[in-house]
C-alpha cells in the first residue's frame, strides 16, 4: 500500500482537494497583503489632499480581488500541476474573441428574457430616460460596463477559475461545480435587500450557469462574457438593481416595478423573483445544447485530465 496515497495521485501530482485548500490560502493571503497595500495606500492618500471617489474605490476593490485570483490560479497550476499560464482560461487562444463576443450576447439576452418575463407576468414596466439625459446615460454605459468587467473578471477568476478547473482535471466535474456554486450564492447573501429564497436559489443557479459556460468552452471569455453582460445589461440598460446594489445613477431605460415581489424581485431586483429563475434555466439549457460555442482542443486537453509529473 503506498503512505502518499492519500496525499498524492496515480499521476503524481498532490492530490485536488489538498491542492484546492493551498489555492484558498494563497488567494487569502494575496487578498490580505494587497489590500493592506491599498489601505496604506489610501491613508497616505489623505494626508496629500487627494480623496478617491466610490467609483475608483470599488475598481480598485475588484483589481485587489482579481490579482488575488489569478495569481493565485498562476501559482497553483504552475507549482502543484506543471501547467502554463494559458491554462487558465485568459490566454489569447484560439476563438478567445469568439467566446467573448458570444458569451456578452448570452448575457445580454438572457437578462431581457428575464425583463420580458416579468413584463408579461405584468410586473415591470419600461420607458427610455429623456434626450435631456442623453449625455449622462452615454457616459454612465461606458463608465459601468468598465466596472461590470473587471467586477465579473474578478469573480470568474476565483469561482471559474483555479478551483472549478483544477477538480475537473480530477474528473470531479460536478462536485466542482457544487463547490464552486454554493459560496457564489452564500457571498451574495450579504447584499441589501436579500429576499428570502430566491435570492440564493438564483444565485446558485447562476453558478451553474457560469459553471456550464466554463465546461462548454474551458474558456474564462466565454463566462466572463455571459457575466459582465447580464450585469451590465440588467443595472445600465434597464435600470433595475443588480444584486441588491443600484450601481448606475443614470440607466438607458427608466423601470416602474408593479410586483409581485416574487416574480420581480422587488427591491433587490430581478435576481431575487421567479423571472429570473426562468431564464437561468432556459438559458443554461441552450448553453449546455448549443453548438456554436466549444473547446478548442488545446483547451480541452490542458483542462480534462491530470498533467503527470515528469520524472525527475
Amino acid at each position: 500500500m503506498n503512505p502518499y496515497a492519500p496525499f498524492v495521485n496515480d499521476a503524481g501530482r498532490l492530490r485536488s482537494g489538498w491542492r484546492l485548500g493551498l489555492f484558498i490560502l494563497v488567494f487569502g493571503g494575496l487578498m490580505f497583503s494587497l489590500g493592506s497595500l491599498v489601505r496604506l495606500l489610501v491613508v497616505l492618500s489623505e494626508h496629500l489632499h487627494f480623496t478617491f471617489g466610490s467609483f475608483l474605490e470599488n475598481i480598485i476593490f475588484r483589481f485587489v480581488f482579481l490579482i488575488s485570483g489569478l495569481l493565485a490560479g498562476w501559482f497553483c497550476n504552475r507549482w502543484l500541476e506543471g501547467l502554463p499560464w494559458r491554462a487558465l482560461g485568459l490566454g489569447l487562444h484560439a476563438r478567445w474573441g469568439r467566446d467573448l463576443l458570444m458569451g456578452s450576447i448570452v448575457g445580454g439576452a438572457s437578462l431581457a428574457l428575464a425583463a420580458a418575463v416579468a413584463v408579461a407576468g405584468g410586473g415591470l414596466r419600461f420607458s427610455l430616460s429623456g434626450r435631456d439625459l442623453l449625455p449622462s446615460v452615454l457616459q454612465a454605459l461606458a463608465t459601468t460596463a468598465v466596472l461590470f468587467i473587471v467586477a465579473a473578471l474578478a469573480e470568474e477568476a476565483l469561482f471559474r477559475g483555479y478551483p472549478l478547473q483544477t477538480l475537473t482535471r480530477a474528473g470531479l466535474a460536478w462536485l466542482a461545480v457544487l463547490i464552486t456554486s454554493l459560496p457564489f450564492a452564500l457571498a451574495h447573501l450579504q447584499n441589501p435587500n436579500v429576499v428570502a429564497g430566491f435570492t440564493f436559489i438564483n444565485t446558485a443557479l447562476a453558478g451553474l450557469w457560469l459553471a456550464m459556460a466554463y465546461l462548454k468552452t474551458r474558456s474564462l471569455w466565454f463566462p466572463l462574457g455571459v457575466h459582465w453582460a447580464w450585469n451590465w445589461t440588467l443595472g445600465s440598460v434597464f435600470g433595475l438593481p443588480v444584486s441588491g446594489l443600484k450601481l448606475s445613477a443614470s440607466p438607458l431605460l427608466q423601470a416602474v416595478d408593479r410586483g409581485p415581489a416574487w416574480l420581480t424581485g422587488g427591491s433587490y431586483g430581478i435576481e431575487g423573483g421567479l423571472a429570473c429563475t426562468v431564464a437561468l434555466i432556459l438559458s443554461t439549457l441552450f448553453i449546455w445544447r448549443t453548438n456554436l460555442v466549444v473547446a478548442t482542443p488545446e483547451m480541452k486537453r490542458l483542462t480534462s485530465a491530470e498533467n503527470p509529473r515528469r520524472a525527475e
